[in-house]
């Protein structure tokens, strides 16, 4: 009998304002080291295989934020008042899926080991969602003094995602009133059984100023950073424009070359390639291969970003320097970081695009050509 997967969603709530965190800003939109919470939080599902879509819900104060995450994929709803009232917004706006992981954007450290025992439960679950078992004493105070003991027995510390099949956790939460803990609790009071299924001890929740540092130092530790250095020359030839950077710019020459002669996204693409150590333009698109001949550069940096996505890296930043007398970079510049920021998916904040001639030293002094290096930084955490 064939097996057909599951389809899996995830659902992030970042709605929520997380006062005791301190800060400028909503805790899920501070920095964590290169990148923000969120970011983190929104990574960890994106790279995950079984997780077809991811749905986003937001705060009202944030929803200017939403565009630059539909540009990834992402559905994003407006929350509610109440954490409730935002889970069933984020639910009403779920695409065709199975099961549905619910998870809190401030557990930015979360593992994939974690959502795959949450998904592996739910083949045979109502419910699943990772708990640590309770290990300390425990004791009860008053006025800061301790006045008893509690039986730890049975005891667990909750964490996200928590997962549901779609239906029955809608319907759950359609039919609760009052304020719940958590789903798990609104998908009990339905009657629903939960499992509970590993927790990790690394998969925190950020709730005051001093769990930004511990996180940062769980994501150091887990985090895979790549850089990939590329190099790229191209003579002049015949024609009245060149490509750079995706923009094209009058001028009296061309740029010689198999493709588009696009110097400056060959040498992002080698860069990309690099720091995965996948070998560079040529091992993808051989210049051989005539398919290739006068084919659009864009094509082979779109080619490159994708790879390190699929490979579960974040590209977090591309640096890419033009050497050359002439055309003049200057002028094109903004428009080549917008070309690229949208090739490989990326806000234009992180990416740089600038120039620097010779000094009319060699060939690109004496006008003969344009050459062009470039670093890109991969992250996976």
């Amino acid at each position: 009998m064939k097996v057909i997967p599951m389809r899996v969603c995830a659902l992030i709530v970042a709605a929520g304002r997380g006062t005791r965190a301190g800060g400028p800003r909503p805790k899920q939109w501070q920095m964590l080291g290169q990148m923000r919470v969120i970011d983190h939080t929104i990574a960890a599902f994106a790279r995950h295989p079984d997780v077809t879509h991811i749905t986003l819900v937001l705060h009202a104060d944030d929803m200017h934020e939403a565009e630059a995450f539909a540009a990834l994929g992402i559905t994003v709803v407006l929350g509610g008042a109440k954490r409730s009232a935002s889970v069933q917004a984020g639910l009403a706006a779920l695409p065709a899926c199975d099961t549905v992981l619910i998870h809190d954007a401030a557990r930015p450290c979360v593992s994939g080991a974690v959502i795959d025992g949450v998904i592996a439960a739910l083949a045979t679950h109502q419910g699943a969602a990772p708990g640590l078992a309770v290990t300390d004493a425990l004791w009860t105070g008053a006025d800061d003094a301790v006045t008893g003991t509690q039986d730890r027995t049975g005891l667990y510390a909750a964490q996200t995602p928590q997962g549901f099949r779609r239906d029955a956790i809608i319907a759950a939460h359609a039919s609760y009133s009052g304020v719940a803990a958590d789903d798990v609790a609104v998908a009990r009071a339905a009657g629903l059984t939960v499992a509970i299924t590993a927790g990790d001890a690394d998969n925190i929740k950020i709730t005051t100023p001093q769990d930004f540092a511990r996180a940062a130092r769980i994501l150091e530790m887990t985090m895979d950073i790549r850089t990939g250095n590329g190099f790229d020359v191209h003579a002049f030839g015949e024609g009245d424009h060149v490509m750079l950077c995706g923009v094209k710019i009058p001028h009296a020459q061309g740029l010689v070359g198999h493709s588009d002669a696009d110097v400056g996204l060959h040498t992002l693409t080698d860069a990309i390639y690099g720091a995965l150590a996948a070998g560079d333009i040529g091992t993808h698109f051989p210049p051989s291969d005539p398919q290739w001949k006068g084919a659009e550069s864009h094509i082979f940096l779109r080619h490159a970003a994708g790879m390190a996505r699929a490979q579960g890296f974040a590209l977090t930043h591309v640096d890419c320097t033009l050497i050359c007398e002439f055309p003049k970079v200057g002028p094109h510049a903004a428009a080549m970081r917008e070309a690229v920021a949208e090739m490989i998916g990326i806000e234009v904040g992180r990416v740089s695009v600038k120039a620097t001639t010779s000094e009319r030293l060699g060939f690109t002094g004496r006008g003969e050509g344009i050459a062009c290096m470039a670093t890109a930084t991969l992250v996976k955490s």
